[in-house]
């Protein structure tokens, strides 16, 4: 079993930076592709980033690319995502995932077998 546990949600005006932490615990972690999804009211659950299990591949959507920013920290069982000049566009709660026993990052979130609760991320215009 694996938990996941996201932080850093909050409130910002547009242009700011929040930085998003995902803690694991429950199996190794190191081996294991990592995601950060986001969900807005009314709207499907999209891809925003993936890293590969060594973290040396990274792959963003479109609409974050060069401004977000996923890594993660092996030692410490953590993923992070470090989102800069935000929009309103933005606003969603942001869930991170776990691709147990995958290497390669995925974009689909049907790769994914396990979820944190999620953490909400507000930016006002």
């Amino acid at each position: 079993q694996v938990q996941l546990v996201e932080s850093g949600g909050g409130l910002v005006q547009a242009g700011g930076s929040l930085r998003l932490s995902c803690a694991a615990s429950g199996r190794t972690f190191s081996s294991d592709a990592m995601g950060w999804f986001r969900q807005a009211p009314g709207k499907e659950r999209e891809f925003v980033a993936t890293i590969s299990g060594g973290g040396s591949s990274t792959y963003y959507a479109d609409s974050v690319k060069g401004r977000f920013t996923i890594s993660r920290d092996n030692a410490k069982h953590t993923v992070f995502l470090q989102m800069n000049s935000l929009k309103p566009e933005d606003t969603a709660v942001y869930y991170c995932a776990a691709a147990v026993g995958r290497w390669s990052g995925s974009s689909s979130r049907y790769a994914y077998n396990y979820w944190g609760q999620g953490t909400q991320v507000t930016v006002t215009p």
